[in-house]
């Protein structure tokens, strides 16, 4: 059984058990969190729109932390003009638990 959820402007397929890193939810380490945006639920057969209206999928919250550095590097050639800049992008942890459909 998996379903898709939507969180942070992203969609996510997700099971039982999964780990996922998802957009910063200011929620504390290791206390639960609810998706109610849920696309859809396949158990067998797919289930979309409403059929999943009253879905939910919960999960709990292992990690807070910030991803790798990614590099920004502008340059334009014959002016002399470069910039560097660097950007880590906040994400939460979360381990799923539950898929109510």
């Amino acid at each position: 059984m998996y379903a898709i959820i939507a969180t942070g402007g992203k969609q996510y397929k997700v099971s039982e058990g999964d780990v996922i890193k998802v957009e910063k939810l200011d929620v504390e380490v290791g206390a639960s969190v609810t998706f109610d945006q849920v696309i859809a639920v396949s158990d067998n057969e797919l289930k979309v729109a409403a059929d999943v209206a009253n879905a939910t999928v919960t999960g709990t919250v292992m990690d807070q932390g910030k991803a790798r550095k990614v590099i920004v590097y502008k340059y334009k050639r014959k002016t002399g003009y470069h910039k560097k800049n660097g950007h880590r992008q906040a994400y939460t942890q979360v381990k799923i638990d539950k898929i109510n459909a």
